[in-house]
Parts: structure tokens; sequence; C-alpha cells
């Protein structure tokens, strides 16, 4: 029984081996195909950046199957990153869905082949509404290259499946033209994080650069104490405030701030340490953050100053909150 255990045991090891191999083995020839498509590029793909750059409507994605499922995701990438586009499969246009495409669109052509019929046979009727085309091709000799008013080389050698057949490289290879795209026009745009942040508000990017430290702060139940009050006091305090600090007040105006690793290292230095005024060991002038301050401009500056929170405060210099670096993440 231990034989078999020993012999099962070391089956399993070469097979788990083998799994590892063979997606090392993916994951490099995926980045050689990738790698392979810088060699390609010519002046087609400058063109095609000054094509959908000027582009005064949509640039309107088409492909099928795989190629259309990379083409949403294109069509996804371009949206958000200030070149308007959309996603319509080939099949569909030819039944109604053409009626979308206006004079004042581009058309991103996507095939593997540069022959399937349903994104070949749009070429006719993309020419009579006088618009521009760009392909995304796998074959530069094939009809879509050739019909195209400008096409990028998107071949590869051959496919990372153990049969060749399953598109994997070649669809990986169109993603990554069509992040290429993206980036470029981007930079061509001036595109900036609050462009982003205006077309992702529902995202935690979006909220960190469209939100004000005002409408994340906590405002409310602070934990505060007065000046005179001790050190012991400022414990329980922290404790119930589940801030990890203790503002310091004396009446309306601010005085110090108390935080956990202020009571630690007080610790080392005082022996009767919960009976001392807490003005003993707080921090004087502590700093705050206005109200209005974005999010994100609090969050860079908390990275910059190595702190957990910001006390906030409002245009007459009064506490208003406390925002941590952990809000809206």
């Amino acid at each position: 029984m231990a034989t078999q255990n020993v012999v099962a045991l070391r089956r399993r090891l070469r097979r788990n081996a083998a799994f590892l191999d063979e997606a090392r083995d993916v994951f490099r020839r995926q980045s050689e195909a990738i790698a392979s498509l810088a060699g390609k590029l010519d002046d087609n793909y400058a063109k095609a950046i000054e094509i959908l750059f000027s582009t005064a409507g949509h640039t309107v994605v088409f492909g099928v199957g795989k190629s259309g499922l990379i083409g949403k995701k294109i069509a996804a990438t371009l949206a958000s990153t200030g070149t308007p586009s959309f996603f319509v499969h080939a099949g569909e246009a030819v039944h109604g869905d053409l009626g979308m495409v206006t004079e004042r669109d581009t058309a991103l052509l996507i095939s593997c082949s540069g022959e399937t019929d349903e994104v070949v046979g749009l070429l006719p009727h993309l020419r009579r509404l006088g618009i521009a085309t760009v392909g995304l091709v796998g074959d530069t000799s094939s009809t879509l290259s050739r019909g195209v008013d400008v096409s990028l080389d998107c071949t590869v050698d051959s496919e990372v499946c153990p049969i060749n057949l399953a598109p994997t490289n070649s669809t990986l290879a169109a993603l990554a033209m069509g992040d290429a795209l993206a980036v470029s026009l981007m930079r061509h745009r001036q595109f900036q994080p609050h462009d982003f942040a205006r077309n992702h508000p529902g995202g935690s990017l979006g909220r960190q650069l469209l939100t004000s430290v005002k409408d994340a702060m906590r405002s409310h139940d602070l934990p505060t104490l007065t000046h005179n009050a001790t050190v012991g006091e400022s414990l329980i305090t922290m404790t119930e405030g589940r801030l990890g600090l203790v503002i310091v007040m004396s009446g309306d105006r601010l005085v110090g701030l108390v935080t956990d690793g202020d009571l630690r290292r007080a610790m080392q230095r005082h022996e009767d340490l919960l009976s001392l005024p807490v003005s003993e060991i707080m921090t004087r002038n502590p700093v705050t953050i206005h109200e209005d301050t974005l999010l994100d401009d609090a969050h860079k500056r908390m990275a910059q100053m190595k702190l957990k929170a910001f006390l906030v405060v409002d245009s007459a210099g009064r506490v208003a909150g406390v925002v941590e670096v952990f809000d809206e993440k």
C-alpha cells in the first residue's frame, strides 16, 4: 500500500509539473506574439490614428465570433478613454443594425482570416455611406485587408492551442492592437484622469476623482476632548470613536490631535501616563485639509505624508470631520 501511495504521489507531481510547464509555455508564446506586432507597425498605424482622431461621430467596431468578443472590449476601451465608440455584430448589421451607422462615423472591422463573410460583406455598404474604414486583420493579403482604407497587421505565426485552431494568439494580437490604438488616441487627445473619471462615475477611481472630501468624510460622532482632559480619558474616547485618534478642542478651536501612535510613544516616556493632561502628548497644529478638496488629492497627500487620516476643516477653519485613507477604496 505504501508503495502504491508513493507511485500515485509521483504521478501527481509529474502531472502538476506538466501543467505548470504548459502554462509557462502559453505565456511565453503569447508574449512573443504580442511583441512581434511592434515590428509590423508602419505608416498605416499613424493613418489609422488620424482617421479615428478626426472622426466627428463614433468609431463603430464590427466583428463576429471571437473577433466580435474582442471587438466589444475594444469598443468599450475606446469609449471609456475619450473616443466615442460602440460595437455592432457584423451579422446583425446587414439585418438593420447598419441604421446605427452615420456618415459621421468610422468603421473598425476585425477579422483574423480577413475573409469572414459577414465582415467583408459590409464593405460595399460602408463605402456607400462614404465613411472611412480601418481593419484589424490577421492576413495582409486578404479581401478585408485590401478593401479597407487602412489595414493594421495583426498576423501571428500560430495559435497557442495544441491543435493550432482555437483563436488564442490571434485574438490576443487584435486586442493588443486595439489597446495600442486607445492609448495613442488618449495621448493625442491629452486625455486626463478627470476625463477618465467622468466616464467612470460609478467606479472607485471615478468616485475619488470626482468626489470631494466633504462627501466622503465622517462628520458625526467625532471623538473630541477638551485640552485639559487626561490621557486616560483620551484612550476611552479613542476606543469609542474607532478612528484611532482623538481631536483636542478648546471651545470651537482645534488645538491638537492625539493618535494611537502618540499613545504608544508616550507609554515609553511616562510612568503615570493615564493621569497626565492630554495636552502633554498631543500633536499641536495638526495637519488639516479643506472639505472641498478632491478625495483623490487627499489620498495622494496622505501617501506623501505617510498619514492614515486628515482632520477636515470648513471655510471658517472649524473642524468638520475626519477622512481616512481607506475611504471610498
